[in-house]
């Protein structure tokens, strides 16, 4: 995983799910299994199958937590402004309506009531390098072509 910058209140927020999922979390899915189990055969035990599954996605996001925790810078990420990046709230005209987004992850933007758009979606792929003034289209998922222009550009700073 390449190198996340997060601000203190978000890594202090991952690191919380972590811990939670690391030790309640665990503990209760582990019950759930067991109880799941007492009932018989495991074949058509629906509730098994669910708790499993429930068990796989516990530890998928602490794996997924433990990496993004071990590679993150705590901070505020040097951005420069002038240019559409990660990090950079980002106001453009999109097929012709005026928006406000984030660009960047989610993790990073915490409780922020910022839209947010990855760097790596269509839209991200389009805009990233862009200057105020400068527009681009992307294929949106239905096949459509959508113009967009840059209108400003400000550091995100959580």
């Amino acid at each position: 995983m390449a190198p996340m910058w997060l601000t203190q209140e978000a890594f202090d927020r991952l690191a919380l799910e972590l811990e939670t999922l690391s030790t309640t979390g665990r503990a209760e899915i582990v019950k759930r299994i067991e109880m799941a189990r007492s009932e018989g055969d495991l074949k058509e035990n629906g509730g098994y199958h669910a708790a499993k599954d429930e068990q796989g996605k516990i530890e998928a996001r602490i794996r997924e937590l433990i990496d993004m925790l071990k590679h993150a810078h705590v901070g505020t990420e040097p951005v420069d402004a002038s240019r559409v990046a990660s990090g950079t709230i980002v106001t453009a005209h999109i097929h012709g309506d005026q928006e406000k987004f984030l660009l960047g992850s989610r993790e990073v933007a915490g409780d922020t009531d910022l839209d947010v758009y990855s760097e790596n979606s269509p839209l991200g792929q389009a805009i990233v390098g862009l200057e105020p003034g400068d527009t681009a289209t992307f294929t949106a998922p239905s096949g459509a072509e959508i113009a967009v222009e840059i209108i400003a550009i400000e550091p995100f700073l959580g």
